[in-house]
Order: structure tokens, then C-alpha cells, then sequence
């Protein structure tokens, strides 16, 4: 028989077992009931405070106008118009009107978190946002701060200044990129009031590097324009490649920065699997076709070349393309890719996907699960399939609908979740935690899984 003392260290080490195990699950950093912003537009214009209503004098798309077919199935940027939505009661002229900010895009870099919010409702002062975690990283709901500034996120004030953005990007020159839309999304009355635009800002001055109007004949609207990657070396920073996924019109956006310019890409490959279009999240059950949804960059191989792995939303299969290929124009223009574009396997039922980003410390790729509620992983050094998929957290009641994922120069997971199909669908308890931000290292994160 043990004596008290061994079965008091045996008990310990069985439960120091069972926590290696079980890996180490995400952990929340900051919750929002409603969120809120240091500057909301309302105040004196001599505090930068200003009424953030449309300019009768801005250009205006109407919906339809470039629609190439009638959508019979709804995407995640569409509301639907039989919900009756609290919209109905808003001021248009409001600057700001709490229950409308949803948070969708969260990036980290050396202390500033980017907290993005797509103009899908009225009332939204900001749309580039950031926590600065050296003066609120202790707070519990931080108000945001806009980025650069207030002003540049004021739509109506200039025909230069952000309209919508989605998600951001860091890149290995310390440059943030991300997509303005130039899309006001608001239920019925959807207003392409200026061209999409891909944007480059210094992050060492917060100055803007660069900003490139996507051509008509590109991309009809802003609409499916979620998300970028930036595949650029360090050094080499003149030289990057942005590779912007187009979720609604299912097609693959490549901008040279270098030569400024931009080129796409079609395939059967970037299409929403009619069987995986059936999702029930949040107590909410629904139908989405979100086409090809997130992209990230794989590891530097023997010939220079990266992989870069690609999902749609609406899919649990994995694709895959050499960076080679997107990086020559030419390649665009072929009606047959031969097997330029391949599919790397399936992760398994229920494992529907937003965003995804490969950490190079530990070769895996992380996963946003919006089925899960949840984050995933694949070793890529091993064939994707459900055996090698793993777990890595799972949280029902909490991490409803993990809208983004990005992982910073630290190897630490940044993941967003905003509740959205019951704000889309349903209406938010402003009374609970509707948005979080979890993070956890990715060299934790894998530990106890397949992945590790």
C-alpha cells in the first residue's frame, strides 16, 4: 500500500499528466459586453469630434450594379432582410451607436493590438482601431483608439480617407497592410462609395506608405475582400506580394507592390463545397457559400519557393499553390492551370474555417473553428487528414464564431471572437460578453495534440 505521501505525489503527477495532455487552451485577454472608443465622433470639432454621417456629395453605388448573378444563398457579409434588425431604429446621422460595432480583425505587433470594425451598420466612429497594451493591456473592456487617427477614418470628410476594413496584416518590414473595401454594408442599402484599395502603413512612423485603388476590372465591388497576406522577405521589402482572397466572386487577387500592379487569379479550387454550407453556431442554424476565405505562407523550401496554403469558408478541404506561380502574371491569364493549384486533404467534419496562419517555430498551421468554437491545428509535416487534425481549445459558451487569427513575430496566437451569426441572425444580450480577444504561444498551443 502507498504510503499518504506517495499517493499525494502520485495523484499530482496523474493530474500534471493529464493537463500536458490535454495542450494549453487559449487565453482570454480582453471581453467586451458592447464595445466603446476613446474618440467617438461626438464631441467638439475642436476635440476631433465630428457628425460621422454620409456626404450627400460622395459617389454612390447602389446594390446590383455590378452583381454578375443573382446570390440565392447568403454569404457572412449579408444580413438578412427577413431579420427584423435594430437597425430600423437607428439614426443615420449617429456617430456612434454601441450595439453596431462588431469587432472582426485582430493583429499584434510589440504592443499595439488592431482592433478592426467593417462599417456592416451605422453608428461606427472608427473602422482601424488599436489597444495599446503598455497603457490598457490590464483593463478589462479597453476603449479603442483609432489608427492612424481619427480623422483618416472619417469616410465622408475625404474621398482619401477608410471607409471599411476587415482584417489586418503585419509583414516582416514592420509594415501594416489591410483592404479598405470602400463599402458601406449597411441592410438594405449596401453603397460602394469608393474604389477598394489595398493600403501600406509604416508602423515605426504610422505614416502611409502606399495606397493602390483596385481596378474595375479586377474586382466589381469590395465586397468579398476580407482579408491579406503579405509574402515579402526582410530586406527585401520593396519586393512584396499581397495575396487578397475574394470570398464572394471566389477568385485570388495578387498585387505586386514592387511594380504596382495587380493580377487574378480563377479556379474550381477557391469555390464554396455545397456540403459544407450548412453551419449552426450560436444557437443559430444557417446556409453560407463564402468561396476562398484565408491564406498564409508556409515555410521557405530548398528552392526559395513557400507554399501557400488556402481555404474557402464554407469547405474542410485544404488547398495548396506554389507562391512561383501566383507571382508570375502570365499564369493569370491561363484557362488551365494544370497542377499548379493541388488539394492537400480534408480536416474532418465540422471543421469549417475562417482564418488560418502558419507558425515557422513550430511548423504548424492554427485554425479559427467557426463550428467548433474553436482552434485547430495541422503539422505540415504530415499529410492533412482528420487523423493528424488536432484540438486545441473549444469553448461553446465563449468563443462563439472566431472571426480572425494571426500570429506576430513572437510566435503568440492572437484569435478574435464577436458572436456575429447571432448579431446577423438573432439579437446580442448586451447584458453578457459578446466579443473576446484570447492569445496563447504557438509552442503551447500544439502541446498535447497531434500537432506537436
Amino acid at each position: 500500500m502507498l504510503s499518504p505521501q506517495l499517493l499525494i505525489f502520485s495523484l499530482i503527477s496523474g493530474l500534471q499528466l493529464l493537463s500536458l495532455a490535454a495542450g494549453d487552451p487559449m487565453i482570454e485577454v480582453f471581453r467586451w459586453k458592447q464595445m466603446d472608443f476613446y474618440n467617438r465622433g461626438d464631441g467638439p470639432l475642436s476635440l476631433g469630434g465630428r457628425k460621422d454621417r454620409p456626404s450627400f456629395s460622395a459617389p454612390v453605388v447602389f446594390p446590383g450594379k455590378y452583381s454578375r448573378r443573382k446570390r440565392q444563398v447568403m454569404t457572412s457579409r449579408d444580413t438578412p432582410v427577413v431579420i427584423n434588425s435594430r437597425t430600423n431604429a437607428d439614426d443615420p446621422n449617429a456617430s456612434y451607436i454601441p450595439y453596431n460595432n462588431v469587432p472582426m480583425g485582430a493583429t499584434h505587433f510589440r504592443g499595439r493590438l488592431f482592433v478592426t470594425m467593417p462599417r456592416r451598420r451605422v453608428g461606427i466612429p472608427s473602422t482601424l482601431n488599436y489597444i495599446d497594451l503598455a497603457e490598457d493591456g490590464s483593463v478589462l473592456s479597453p476603449k479603442l483608439r483609432a489608427y492612424p487617427n481619427f480623422g483618416l477614418n472619417q469616410f465622408n470628410a475625404s474621398a482619401e480617407n477608410l471607409v471599411s476594413v476587415y482584417r489586418t496584416s503585419v509583414d516582416a518590414c514592420q509594415r501594416l497592410w489591410f483592404i479598405d473595401t470602400g463599402m458601406l454594408e449597411y441592410p438594405n442599402n449596401r453603397q460602394q462609395i469608393r474604389r477598394p484599395s489595398i493600403w501600406v502603413v509604416d508602423l515605426a512612423t504610422d505614416q502611409v506608405l502606399n495606397r493602390f485603388d483596385i481596378p474595375e476590372s479586377i474586382a466589381e465591388t469590395g465586397r468579398g475582400l476580407a482579408s491579406i497576406t503579405v509574402d515579402v522577405k526582410a530586406g527585401q521589402c520593396g519586393d512584396a506580394y499581397a495575396y487578397i482572397p475574394d470570398l464572394v466572386y471566389r477568385r485570388l487577387y495578387v498585387y505586386h507592390l514592387r511594380n504596382d500592379r495587380i493580377w487574378s487569379f480563377e479556379h474550381n479550387y477557391f469555390n464554396f463545397d455545397p456540403l459544407s454550407g450548412d453551419l449552426s453556431i450560436g444557437g443559430q442554424t444557417f446556409r453560407w457559400d463564402d468561396g476562398i476565405f484565408s491564406i498564409t505562407l508556409g515555410a521557405q523550401r530548398p528552392d526559395g519557393s513557400r507554399h501557400v496554403y488556402f481555404h474557402p469558408m464554407a469547405s474542410t478541404n485544404e488547398f495548396v499553390v506554389s507562391n512561383r506561380v501566383l507571382q508570375q502574371e502570365s499564369n493569370a491569364a491561363r484557362s488551365d492551370h494544370g497542377n499548379d493549384f493541388r488539394v492537400l486533404g480534408n480536416r474532418g467534419p465540422s471543421t469549417q474555417s475562417t482564418m488560418h496562419a502558419y507558425d515557422p517555430g513550430t511548423g504548424v498551421v492554427f485554425f479559427d473553428e467557426i463550428q467548433r468554437n474553436g482552434v485547430g491545428c495541422w503539422k505540415t509535416s504530415k499529410p492533412i487528414s482528420a487523423e493528424n487534425y488536432g484540438s486545441v481549445d473549444s469553448n461553446a459558451m465563449d468563443m462563439i464564431y472566431p472571426s480572425d487569427l494571426s500570429i506576430d513575430e513572437d510566435g503568440t496566437i492572437w484569435v478574435m471572437s464577436n458572436s456575429m451569426p447571432i448579431f446577423i441572425y438573432s439579437t446580442l444580450d448586451t447584458d453578457v460578453y459578446n466579443f473576446r480577444i484570447w492569445k496563447q504561444k504557438a509552442s503551447l498551443a500544439r502541446r498535447g495534440t497531434v500537432c506537436e
